[in-house]
């Protein structure tokens, strides 16, 4: 019993599970019989086949497909969802830890020196103690256009901040706010032209007025690269001795990761650089996770917030958004141990890079001026290239890097090591971020995350041995379903290769309508789809929107995944280091008008295109000729299957043969393209009668 002197303290925070849970596994119960069902089959007809080939592949086909569905069960047994209650938190941040944002950013021509500033002040402007708070860019293209760009974010931020604060902005990123139907206030016009003025001066990119304010520039010189320079340290921003316009105090701003040794903050927070703050509040819902007394919250490394984008049309063409990814299947994470790490948008516990969750405290260790001559050297140590040779950062202690995927190995061995995590999705996108608008860019990005889930599948932590041993079981199953991501690329070139070549044939390899089979591969794919669709449709998402989705992950399996295989078996074939590519964050506003106008953007001789082009010219071609071969000789019964799902290939390939017939505009597919498809959907007739 409480005394009635000190009540109970008021909950932070809130979760329960959804209600499809229970539902999600009576289904998945079904769903199971019925693929053991459709693998009796399968072993049954090897024994009568006339075409034992034909058999094998359609098994492989189908069990990879039964595989990928059994680990994305993991998802869907404990759904839950969960409501924060920061007002329950002190008003004056009595009690707050001290928080460290890092910026990252790598590449000024791909992500423009704006975005990142505009990603900076909207955290500079957090409703949070200024006190308490610094923020860090890392610059891993060592720009000179980049520091430039936040010399001048600096002078900026201090007649930025108050104004938010005064006038309880929303948008605390000046171009999101500028950008939007932003309210007037009594000096919303001046700060505007301070604003304007500033980005004119950072695109324009005249470094030189600013060497008299401080000769950091002059370590550019002609030995400078992006791979070999000196380490660059600024102290953009001073809490302890500037102040804003108002004469309150400033967060800290530094150009270059070195918090441990400047700030040291428990609470460390990570953002893209295109990842700008969207609610001024969003520390304080994570707060409501850390500092919840009622919960085993001391076990929380990470409070992850969704990836949400942008400028992204509501029926998403690309299905760029990644809503399974980024917030469906997290969700399912959240009711384990946790949703996996995405690389922003998360706030970090500082002691979960050094131990398990029994170490360490919320205690903020460093206390001398970040300007001190001891503390600036400390920093430029740790800031060197070989600071943390031949040591376990990076590898058994830190952040885990030397993958392409960092940010999900990091989440996942946090989990190993006994941490939990959790999902965070408030009404209100707490970060938003830009997608890749064109499909190359956006191909190339998969390509790159499912190199890296190969990399991880193969390596010895990987969650088939690792993870099984120290994760619950439906845990390593979520993570061994992405980590097994590239091989869709498998069932689905030969779904869109073989049932064609047999059609084109007249060689029926599903049941016909009467036979009792054939309900059962309708319920398979029915089940399937509409599990995904409803899915889709509860986590907001629209109709239109949903059959996009499962379009472009069509056209991902077609490509990305396949070229991915390839290129990770050859990079450890022959021992060839792979390349990391950043993706564009630079907008070209003739692609954007034909993205708003629901226009896919091909427009480049990409490897990724010949084989979703010549699968979409092939299911075609199988139509056609299919068509022809039942009005000749009948059997449509026997073939009825094979006409299904030919034509549900060619409906989704509707956009391709637009962009390779109808179109003229500069995103069309390549004639080369064009021809080189035609050419090999035309040869591979000539390998169908070998295989039946």
């Amino acid at each position: 019993m409480h005394n009635q002197n000190h009540p109970p303290p008021l909950p932070l925070h809130r979760r329960w599970v959804r209600r499809r849970a229970w539902p999600n596994r009576v289904f998945a119960v079904v769903y199971a019989s019925a693929i053991a069902a459709l693998v009796f089959r399968h072993t049954t007809h090897l024994l009568t086949s006339h075409s034992t080939l034909v058999s094998l592949t359609m098994l492989l086909a189908d069990v990879i497909l039964a595989f990928m569905w059994f680990t994305h069960q993991g998802f869907r047994m404990n759904p839950v969802r969960r409501k924060t209650f920061p007002e329950n938190l002190p008003e004056d941040g009595t009690g707050f830890p001290a928080m460290d944002v890092f910026i990252c950013t790598a590449d000024p021509e791909k992500e423009p020196p704006m975005v990142a500033v505009n990603t900076a002040l909207s955290t500079l402007a957090f409703d949070y103690p200024t006190e308490k708070l610094s923020v860090y860019l890392s610059d891993d293209g060592g720009s000179k256009v980049t520091l430039f760009a936040f010399v001048e974010a600096a002078k900026f931020a201090k007649e930025w901040i108050p104004y938010c604060k005064e006038n309880r902005i929303m948008d605390r990123s000046p171009e999101a706010y500028f950008s939007s139907d932003y309210a007037c206030f009594p000096r919303t016009h001046e700060i505007k032209v301070m604003y304007e003025s500033m980005k004119a001066k950072v695109e324009k990119g005249d470094i030189n007025n600013v060497y008299e304010e401080t000769n950091v520039f002059n370590q550019w010189d002609a030995n400078f690269t992006r791979q070999n320079h000196p380490t660059v340290i600024k102290v953009l921003l001073d809490g302890t001795e500037e102040s804003d316009v108002l004469g309150h105090a400033v967060p800290n701003l530094i150009y270059l990761r070195v918090s441990e040794a400047m700030t040291n903050a428990p609470i460390i927070l990570t953002l893209d650089c295109d990842m700008y703050s969207n609610h001024p509040k969003t520390p304080l819902k994570a707060l409501c996770y850390f500092l919840d007394p009622s919960t085993d919250s001391n076990k929380i490394a990470f409070v992850q917030f969704p990836q949400i984008f942008q400028g992204i049309k509501e029926d998403d063409i690309y299905g760029a958004e990644f809503k399974f990814i980024f917030q469906i299947n997290m969700a399912g994470f959240d009711g384990l141990l946790g949703p996996s790490h995405v690389g922003t948008g998360c706030f970090f516990r500082r002691q979960v890079f050094y131990g398990g969750p029994s170490s360490g405290t919320l205690e903020q260790t460093q206390t001398q001026s970040i300007r001190s001559n001891k503390v600036l050297d400390r920093c430029h140590e740790v800031a060197s290239c070989d600071f943390e040779a031949q040591t376990k950062w990076g590898y058994e202690l830190g952040y885990r890097y030397g993958s392409m995927i960092e940010d999900f190995n990091t989440g996942y061995h946090l989990h190993c090591n006994g941490w939990r995590s959790v999902f965070c999705l408030p009404k209100r996108p707490a970060f938003v971020g830009t997608a890749p608008r064109n499909l190359h860019d956006l191909l190339n990005q998969t390509q790159r995350w499912s190199m890296g889930l190969l990399d991880m599948n193969f390596s010895k932590y990987s969650p088939l041995n690792h993870g099984l041993k120290h994760l619950t079981f439906f845990q390593s199953m979520c993570y061994i379903h992405y980590i097994f991501w590239p091989i869709w690329c498998i069932p689905l070139l030969i779904y869109s290769l073989l049932p064609q070549l047999a059609l084109i044939h007249s060689f029926p390899i599903f049941p016909k309508v009467s036979d009792p089979w054939f309900l059962l591969y309708g319920l398979l794919f029915v089940g399937a789809y509409g599990q995904d669709f409803l899915e889709y449709k509860l986590g907001g998402g629209t109709t239109r929107g949903w059959y996009n989705n499962q379009r472009a992950w069509m056209i991902r399996s077609l490509s990305s995944y396949t070229f991915a295989i390839i290129e990770y078996t050859s990079t450890k074939l022959w021992a060839s280091p792979a390349v990391f590519n950043v993706t564009s964050k630079v907008v070209d506003q003739e692609a954007s008008t034909r993205y708003e106008n629901g226009m896919m953007e091909f427009g480049v001789e990409s490897l990724f295109f010949y084989p979703i082009s010549v699968a979409a010219l092939h299911n075609l071609i199988a139509l056609i000729f299919g068509v022809v071969g039942v009005l000749k000789h009948g059997g449509l019964e026997d073939l009825f299957m094979q006409f299904l799902l030919v034509g549900f290939g060619v409906v989704n390939s509707w956009p391709i043969y637009q962009a390779m017939v109808f179109r003229s505009d500069p995103g069309k597919m390549p004639l080369k393209i064009t021809l080189t498809s035609v050419a090999i959907a035309s040869m591979l007739n000539l390998v169908a009668p070998f295989a039946f």
